[in-house]
């Protein structure tokens, strides 16, 4: 049934009549698939059948018709009337309004949920639900230092939201690193520091608040650093909410073979993204007043479909850090899950890009290196940031 496949919407036609403002529909229809969209006359309402829609298309083609139908008055009621729908999947530029949910019906949804147990991981946690304040002096600033020790002078339950990018251990040239080991110590090493200052990021974050984790693999030694990872802050009952995977679109394949040429016997895979898993601490909600929620609802429908392609951050060179991710992936990460107002926690802020974007989005920061050099890059970096109102 035609029900079935389209979404109606009526829109008046103010007891328009006669054969110029048909013209103008049958114009108007030329333009588009009648598989996705179209629109019929019926007494004095003009009713529109939608499956799929670019809606700035539609506007250019509605003025487009006008231009020629000039007493079409009707037809930017179409465009408004499409626009205010509220309620849609997205396929490309265009908005789909039909079919869009089917694949998350599941029937007895809820039963099963109980049965099975939501993140039976993260059960029986001893996390205190009675939130606190950062002490005076030490919201928006940067914290030289080793950010295990740093945390500990935190009192718990203080943070909102941790965003971080720790050293991946691939042997990169940091600026604090010896000359012996640099950024590639034993992987034994490495993940005990890191699990330790996680730790302390677990303990001074909110109740309900999140810990987002930006991290690659080391493919070339086979070390699934963001399962490690994973796996060690679900010990720690954090309840793991997703993963997104930031495609970087960087096809650097510089290799003249990617492990056996052309055989299965040894094949090495390449990869254009990196990982961000997204933790929480207690429970999936997180409280914030609603006017202090400011993600549109276009981002918002675009940032849940869990994969970001977002280029590499190019001016690294300019901030001498070998490792510094895009602010743009620093921006969707706090407009999506943190509120105005909120503090963010960056223990490994290198050159403060966390820092920046929480600036530039009305909320408070805090950034920890252990480098001095980064600790005074992300200090100018943020000299050069108007504070947004909170």
């Amino acid at each position: 049934m035609i029900q079935d496949k389209y979404r109606r919407v009526e829109v008046g036609a103010d007891g328009i009549l006669g054969e110029s403002l048909d013209h103008a529909i049958a114009a108007l229809n030329g333009h588009f698939d009648p598989e996705d969209f179209f629109v019929t006359r019926a007494d004095n309402a003009l009713h529109v059948w939608l499956r799929q829609v670019d809606v700035a298309a539609l506007d250019n083609v509605v003025q487009s018709v006008l231009a020629i139908h000039a007493d079409a008055d009707p037809l930017p009621k179409i465009v408004s009337a499409v626009h205010d729908i509220g309620t849609y999947g997205l396929n490309g530029k265009k908005r789909l309004y039909v079919g869009y949910n089917r694949e998350r019906k599941v029937v007895g949804r809820k039963a099963k949920e109980d049965r099975r147990g939501k993140h039976y991981y993260a059960h029986a946690s001893d996390f205190n639900n009675q939130n606190s304040h950062l002490p005076v002096g030490i919201a928006d600033s940067i914290m030289c230092g080793d950010s295990e020790v740093l945390l500990r002078g935190l009192p718990d339950n203080c943070i909102d939201l941790v965003f971080t990018s720790p050293p991946y251990n691939f042997g990169l040239g940091y600026s604090d690193a010896s000359a012996e080991d640099g950024d590639a110590v034993d992987w034994e090493s490495y993940f005990d520091k890191l699990f330790a200052v996680l730790d302390e990021c677990v303990r001074v974050l909110k109740f309900g608040g999140r810990l987002v984790i930006n991290v690659q693999p080391l493919f070339s030694d086979y070390i699934p650093s963001h399962h490690i990872i994973s796996g060690h802050l679900m010990k720690r009952k954090m309840i793991w909410k997703g993963e997104i995977l930031w495609e970087k679109n960087n096809y650097n394949c510089k290799y003249t073979a990617w492990g056996s040429w052309k055989s299965p016997s040894s094949p090495y895979l390449k990869y254009t993204w990196e990982f961000v898993e997204v933790f929480c601490k207690g429970d999936l909600r997180k409280i914030g007043r609603s006017e202090d929620a400011d993600i549109d609802a276009d981002s918002f429908k675009d940032w849940v479909v869990a994969k970001w392609s977002i280029a590499p951050e190019r001016r690294m060179r300019e901030y001498g850090h070998p490792a510094v991710f895009p602010e743009e992936l620093a921006r969707r990460v706090l407009l999506l899950f943190s509120f105005r107002g909120d503090t963010i926690l960056d223990p490994f802020c290198g050159a403060g890009t966390t820092c920046v974007a929480a600036r530039r989005s009305g909320r408070r920061f805090v950034g920890m290196d252990v480098s001095d050099a980064y600790c005074m890059t992300a200090t100018k970096r943020l000299s050069n940031v108007p504070m947004s109102l909170l």
